[in-house]
């Protein structure tokens, strides 16, 4: 699956890049930078099947370890399927974007003998999480001729800093509304 969490031609139009000379070094930062946000984060963000075993908690509602959940496609406790719930009297499973809720059933406690089977993610990107894909393939596209520098003197005396993060403080404040931090 494709975890580029932007195009090259949106990159290149950020940067006001008309030809395509270097299509494949913004391919291929661009695919860095969405791989190393994504692992920072915790999580992959675009919509795909996740199916996790789980050990039983002994209550009616579990937390699923991928958000946010757009399908259920099958809940086991001790092999037993769990069908969906088709009213809010009947036994089954319901769920939400985070978790799911058995009405008439528990996750009974034991090891591994719960099976979660469901996609997550989101259908498209978030706007700001590729805004911040796009300006950071920018800063990477144009410090290459810097690499390793952390200042540069220049003829008339003046001194240039460059920042050296990992990512700048606006994008990791953006990035952090989407971190996954407990793990399950």
């Amino acid at each position: 699956m494709d975890q580029n969490l932007t195009t090259v031609a949106n990159v290149k139009e950020w940067i006001g890049i008309t030809s395509s000379t270097d299509d494949t070094l913004i391919q291929r930062l661009s695919l860095a930078i969405s791989q190393t946000i994504q692992s920072w984060l915790n999580r992959q963000l675009k919509s795909q099947a996740y199916t996790e075993t789980r050990n039983g908690n002994g209550n009616n509602s579990m937390m699923f370890a991928d958000y946010p959940v757009t399908e259920v496609t099958g809940v086991k406790v001790n092999g037993k399927p769990i069908l969906p719930c088709p009213d809010f009297q009947s036994p089954g499973y319901r769920f939400n974007g985070t978790s799911i809720t058995l009405i008439g059933y528990i996750f009974n406690q034991g090891v591994q003998n719960v099976e979660l089977s469901y996609k997550a993610g989101f259908a498209t990107v978030p706007l700001d999480i590729e805004q911040a894909v796009i300006e950071l393939v920018a800063l990477r596209y144009k410090e290459r001729d810097r690499i390793g520098q952390q200042s540069k003197n220049m003829a008339n005396g003046e001194t240039v800093t460059y920042m050296i993060k990992d990512f700048p403080d606006d994008v990791l404040s953006l990035l952090k509304n989407y971190k996954k931090v407990i793990p399950l």
